[in-house]
């Protein structure tokens, strides 16, 4: 036994073995190398299945958070590493140099994803009077803008109070051990259903809202109160609202997803902090945070605690029309009492447009009916109650112009449009509660409903534009929590009115339209934000939508019409990937340069070697490369290619051998010849059709400028000279199992390799070619890879072209598609020789493409299996 080690463990490092083996040894050592080469194969394919994954997620309309990041570096790394393994030992550990270059890039690709934001203020309460904008990764931007305007602008108004810190929130978190348990719990919300999202949040927050806040952040918030009460004169209720990292941002504004407080009293002060620092957690934060690629670590709940104001009128204004970048006015919604109502959507607010030109002038006055209001109660708390004055216009004229000379000096301020919450006290005080960047969209379209109304049925005309935008989907009319559970994946959301609890479908839905609500309220800032076409205050939208029945919403022409328009779906602008530029998208993009790109594309080259990897994508294709030569190893193992090897008897004009893996032959074969009637290998046989399906009329006729680019490619190219072959010397090797094969094929000076798998389970089925070479100059090399990745991209490859070389792949396709696949790539592998010689002869480049079409049609026809 210690005898046959000996001989195997020489067999695998590449030397003869001293006495010959017998065959029953032989067959030993075949079954060891092929059982390493099958893992190194399976696990080579898991880990460039990952790295598509990976790619898609970036291009994709669907979220994901850390949590798929994480899970997909980890495979792909998991999956490298026995790559390696399996690669060492099939070659002897020959190629332990790869283990250093590993870990390095994984080294790199751990660093990136434990990239961690630290607080950058210390204190764990600051007074309102202290912040200033620059400190907005201390106490979030909500606070960081108001401490801004009030320490800043003196001629406008903002209550007093204090901010509760990022620090604070860490100290939190650290005293109660939060940390581990929270990060657990979020692992497996990324892709439950939102009736598991409910569960999982809920039981995060009760474990924030049980925890004990630590003494000295206690005595801090009381300390500050105390403060605040002394400057009042006595005591005084306050509004305790979130003020997260990364909250009130241009893009992520966080509208109603965290949870605000108004006439908080001092004796719950403690409890409602937490209540805030819960609603990080909160299944509308979470579902916002994921579709918008924000970091969980990246995002503290910070918190303002500020002297409420027991306000008779509220609103917002925006100091630009947010539905139209071209437009110059001033927009403000106004409600008797708190400006609450506002913000979620229960009423419909007065609206006044005010121009932006001096003199300030009013150009649009709708007074609206009211029909509730907000109200502080005396002792604490808020209730919605009839407005017995809700016909009447809840600003004067000359308080709507006061509000908009503010708007204006706030965007003046802070350099850009701002959205902006205000309220009036009994006195006709004007404060400023929040102040934040306004996301405006392109000019909608021009054309009205009339312009279509002639052809297509109009179910719902008019309302007020949130969200600009053309969909189709079928109608959803969402009244409660367990209608939200139930809503489908591309339907219309049909609401009686925007309430911001709604937002977790956003993500999901086609269109938004509501009943009643203005274009200031939160859920219109988050539909805005996520690009979803939304038509508001439209009156009657629950009652003519028929639930169920598929509509085409033009929020732009302020209508809804029956079945899907096409005509109008042509319209609709193209989205980007949902997480492109967000900070998750942005941290899978720098990880993926670790990963994905290939920089060894020609294994002739002097850096086609372990030290010249650069990504992990580049371990698997050097790995690949090099134990598909391990398995032939004609030079250096004879008694092992003289038993396993065979030479296919062809009357092709070339030299093609078959290395038999498992199954591959339909009967065993002494000889070193064998015939194809004895080949058993589906794709093998697929590829063969191809190959030999028409006659190749040889070389292109070249004129004397692709002539020269021959010599001259020749001359110039140092990998030529180690090529194996000259023009005409073409060597081709099969590696076969039944559902397996691999082949490797030189004709002349390109090379190319094609491997796929394919049986009965589509899901495992798949299909990589890969081209790079050629006799011509680069320019013409470039040109015929990109003329044969047109090619496969018309029969559905992915195609990946970098520089004059080609990778494509097919998967998870049935097995005749499959295989009808494999006779096209059999076909361009025969038919692409020198075919770079004539790519500048736009005359012939347009016969060979009519040509390989032609053929190729007749190819990619999809057989029904046999009796």
């Amino acid at each position: 036994m210690a005898n046959l080690f000996q001989r195997l463990k020489s067999l695998f490092a590449g030397r003869e073995p001293e006495p010959a083996l017998s065959m029953e040894e032989l067959r030993a050592v075949f079954k060891a190398r092929y059982h390493a080469f099958k893992l190194l194969l399976a696990a080579n394919n898991n880990a460039l299945q990952l790295m598509t994954d990976m790619e898609a997620a970036l291009r994709s309309r669907h979220s994901f958070g850390m949590t798929f990041i994480r899970s997909h570096a980890t495979a792909t790394c998991v999956n490298v590493f026995n790559i390696i393994r399996y690669l060492n030992e099939l070659t002897g550990n020959r190629y332990r140099a790869l283990e250093t270059v590993f870990s390095n890039i994984e080294r790199k690709i751990d660093a990136t994803l434990k990239q961690r934001q630290t607080p950058t203020i210390s204190e764990l309460v600051l007074p309102l009077t202290a912040v200033r904008r620059e400190m907005a990764d201390g106490v979030g931007s909500k606070m960081a803008n108001l401490g801004e305007i009030a320490g800043e602008l003196p001629g406008i108004a903002v209550p007093p109070g204090f901010a509760i810190t990022a620090a604070a929130y860490e100290r939190f978190l650290s005293h109660n051990q939060l940390t581990d348990e929270i990060n657990r719990r979020l692992q497996s919300m990324e892709e439950k259903e939102i009736s598991d999202l409910y569960r999982q949040s809920s039981e995060i927050q009760m474990l924030i809202i049980g925890a004990d806040l630590p003494p000295e952040l206690a005595e801090a918030i009381s300390r500050a109160y105390a403060e605040l009460a002394r400057a009042a004169g006595g005591a005084v209720n306050v509004a305790l609202r979130s003020s997260a990292i990364g909250e009130d941002a241009a893009d992520t504004s966080f509208a109603g997803q965290y949870h605000s407080e108004l006439n908080v009293s001092e004796a719950n002060l403690h409890a409602v902090y937490k209540e805030v620092l819960a609603s990080k957690y909160a299944l509308t934060a979470v579902s916002y945070r994921l579709h918008k690629g924000l970091r969980d670590e990246d995002v503290a709940m910070c918190a303002g605690c500020m002297a409420m104001v027991d306000s008779v009128s509220g609103g917002v204004m925006y100091s630009r029309d947010p539905t139209d970048i071209r437009s110059d006015a001033v927009f403000l919604n106004a409600v008797h009492g708190l400006a609450k109502s506002v913000v979620d959507g229960s009423v419909t607010p007065d609206l006044w447009v005010v121009s932006r030109g001096e003199p300030l002038t009013i150009l649009q006055r709708e007074i609206r009916d009211k029909e509730l209001k907000a109200v502080c109660l005396p002792g604490e708390g808020v209730r919605l109650l009839s407005d017995a004055q809700g016909t009447e216009a809840a600003l004067t004229d000359d308080q709507a112009l006061e509000l908009a000379r503010i708007a204006l000096v706030l965007e003046s301020h802070f350099k850009g449009p701002q959205d902006i919450e205000w309220c009036i006290d009994g006195e006709g005080r004007i404060f400023i509660l929040q102040s934040r960047p306004l996301k405006q969209m392109a000019a909608p379209r021009s054309e009205s409903v009339e312009a279509w109304a002639g052809k297509y049925p109009v179910l719902l005309k008019g309302g007020e534009l949130a969200g600009s935008g053309v969909a189709a989907g079928p109608v959803y009319v969402v009244q409660n929590d367990l209608d939200m559970l139930q809503f489908p994946a591309g339907a219309v959301l049909v609401t009686a009115f925007p309430h911001p609890g709604w937002a977790p479908l956003l993500s999901r839905a086609a269109a938004l339209v509501t009943d009643r609500g203005g274009i200031t309220g939160h859920l219109a800032n988050v539909a805005r934000e996520f690009g979803v076409p939304a038509l508001f205050n439209t009156r009657e939208a629950t009652v003519r939508l028929t639930p169920g029945h598929l509509v085409t919403v033009d929020a732009d022409g302020l209508a809804v019409y029956g079945g899907r328009v096409e005509e109008l779906m042509s319209l609709a602008r193209p989205k980007e990937g949902l997480m492109a530029g967000t900070p998750v998208g942005e941290t899978l993009k720098e990880v993926m340069t670790l990963i994905t790109p290939l920089n060894l594309t020609n294994p002739e080259a002097p850096d086609f070697r372990p030290q010249g990897c650069r990504t992990l994508h580049d371990i698997t294709r050097f790995a690949h490369e090099v134990s598909v030569k391990e398995m032939f190893a004609f030079d250096k193992k004879q008694a092992f290619s003289r038993y396993f090897i065979k030479k296919l008897v062809t009357p092709v004009a070339l030299e093609w051998w078959v290395l038999n893996l498992e199954d591959g032959f339909k009967t065993e074969v002494a000889e070193p010849q064998v015939e194809l009637s004895n080949i058993a290998s589906a794709p093998m046989l697929a590829l063969w059709e191809g190959i030999i399906a028409v006659s190749w009329e040889g070389p292109p006729p070249v004129d004397t400028r692709g002539f020269m680019s021959i010599v001259m490619g020749a001359a110039t190219d140092p990998n030529l000279a180690t090529a194996g072959g000259t023009m005409f010397g073409n060597t081709n090797y099969f590696m076969i199992a039944r559902d397996f094969c691999n082949l490797t094929s030189r004709l002349g000076f390109h090379f190319s390799t094609v491997e796929a798998l394919v049986g009965d389970q589509a899901f495992e089925n798949y299909i990589r070619f890969a081209f790079k070479g050629g006799a011509a100059d680069y320019p013409r090399r470039i040109m015929r890879t990109k003329f044969v990745g047109e090619i496969l991209e018309r029969y559905h490859f992915k195609v990946d072209v970098k520089e004059d070389a080609l990778f494509a792949r097919l998967e998870a396709e049935a097995k005749d598609y499959m295989l009808s696949r494999l006779r096209i790539l059999g076909y361009l592998t025969i038919h692409t020789r020198q075919l770079d010689m004539i790519m500048l002869n736009e005359a012939d480049v347009q016969y060979y493409a009519e040509k390989f079409i032609r053929d190729l049609e007749k190819l990619a026809v999809i057989r029904s299996p046999g009796p």
